[in-house]
């Protein structure tokens, strides 16, 4: 396939492991731009090995460091990605093909999520809709973590997918959920929202009973528990680490700073 004017950006930091499948699968762009935030591995050979440009920044929070990225593109399309996925051969051709003559300002993709070697069509993984090839000035990102993607203008839906390689074992993908949530906590309790006990009890085990039983996470054996599990985990610690820091703010000391 031809190069086309198509600008791909990535945020990236030790990625030697996931970057060389990610920036094979989109050869076909003609602008690579890459922003690390200190990668002490080889993600700056690999990225050099690919012919993309790679930026060193202090991190930002996700949403800043993707504009950044996104900042850095020149082509008019922008086609955002991880590192962990990939994009198939099939949906580089329809990719080429809107740029010829799309008429929306963003596409999104349905997200394979892979585990164990298997694609999960089950639970919150499955369809994953995620918005990923946009106009460059029609869309920025919103929030620190767990970013959103706002577009001025019309979104697409297709039917094409991106891969996505997201965790290798049961322990990455718990280890994960506490940096995670604790900058989620962080987030709301600085935009004023608040929680209690019962918020973090309630919402853990919805979020466990939606991805099991209603998005029948239980057609994909026990990995489907698990990955159930850890959605219902996660919403527990982030309400617990909410009701925590409010917990820390109301007994801080006369004169101690109160919780950011």
């Amino acid at each position: 396939m031809n190069k086309i004017p198509l600008s791909v950006a990535l945020i990236t930091k030790n990625e030697e492991t996931d970057l060389p499948g990610c920036l094979q699968s989109v050869s076909f762009a003609d602008q690579i731009v890459i922003v690390d935030c200190g990668s002490v591995d080889r993600t700056g050979d690999i990225a050099a090995r690919f012919g993309a440009q790679f930026f060193v920044e202090a991190w930002k929070g996700y949403g800043p460091q993707k504009n950044s990225a996104l900042d850095k593109c020149s082509r008019d399309w922008v086609l955002i990605l991880d590192a962990d996925e990939r994009i198939p051969g099939q949906t580089a051709q329809k990719i080429a093909e809107l740029l010829a003559g799309g008429n929306a300002d963003a596409y999104s993709f349905r997200r394979k999520n892979l585990f164990h070697g298997k694609w999960i069509r089950s639970t919150d993984w499955w369809p994953d809709e995620v918005t990923r090839l946009v106009r460059r000035t029609k869309s920025r990102f919103e929030g620190l973590t767990h970013e959103r993607l706002v577009v001025d203008g019309v979104t697409k839906p297709l039917k094409c997918c991106i891969e996505h390689f997201s965790y290798n074992s049961y322990s990455e993908l718990f280890k994960k959920l506490d940096g995670y949530s604790t900058e989620q906590a962080a987030q709301m309790f600085a935009v004023g929202k608040r929680a209690g006990p019962s918020d973090a009890l309630l919402r853990g085990a919805w979020m466990f009973f939606r991805n099991y039983f209603l998005r029948r996470g239980f057609i994909s054996g026990f990995d489907g528990f698990v990955i159930s599990l850890s959605k219902g985990l996660g919403t527990f610690l982030k309400y617990a680490k909410l009701h925590e820091l409010k917990y820390q703010d109301d007994n801080a000391l006369p004169g101690e700073a109160k919780t950011p």
